[in-house]
């Protein structure tokens, strides 16, 4: 049975709390997939997407922000999007599209999933969410960080 935009779009919902079952890496690939098929303004495509299955990085990823992170420490995948912002003046909405996308496809997927905004977002008084995730990953000078989608199986 094929499901609709619709009918998705009726039964997503944000999770936060998940089961520790490990998700498939077929199901990670089509998730990837669902990102990079994404349109962006101009075919410029300057996100990044970055996935975080170790346990570590999720529990550093959950401490990205001062509030409403923390649960992304208990998923099995994470899936950051950041873009390089020299290539496109619109690169915060490439992002998002790209994101709501992926949270799409985890749903036709079997998967819960909850967004948490990273920019103009806090880490703490001295620095921002987007620069503790350029830190912790690396990223160059002008990359940025728009979101971070934790993706998992849905505990209720």
């Amino acid at each position: 049975m094929t499901t609709t935009l619709l009918g998705l779009l009726r039964k997503r919902r944000s999770v936060r709390q998940f089961t520790k079952q490990a998700i498939e890496p077929e199901k990670i690939d089509a998730l990837i997939e669902a990102a990079v098929r994404t349109p962006t303004s101009r075919g410029n495509n300057p996100w990044e997407f970055i996935v975080v299955t170790d346990p570590e990085m999720l529990e550093r990823l959950g401490q990205a922000k001062a509030h409403g992170s923390g649960f992304v420490a208990n998923a099995t995948l994470a899936i950051v999007f950041a873009a390089d912002t020299t290539k496109s003046d619109v690169w915060t909405e490439d992002c998002s599209i790209a994101a709501m996308m992926v949270q799409m496809a985890a749903e036709d997927l079997g998967l819960g999933s909850c967004w948490a905004q990273i920019r103009l977002r806090p880490h703490n008084e001295q620095r921002s969410a987007a620069d503790y995730i350029k830190e912790r990953f690396a990223l160059s000078y002008h990359t940025a960080g728009e979101c971070r989608l934790s993706i998992c199986y849905d505990a209720y």
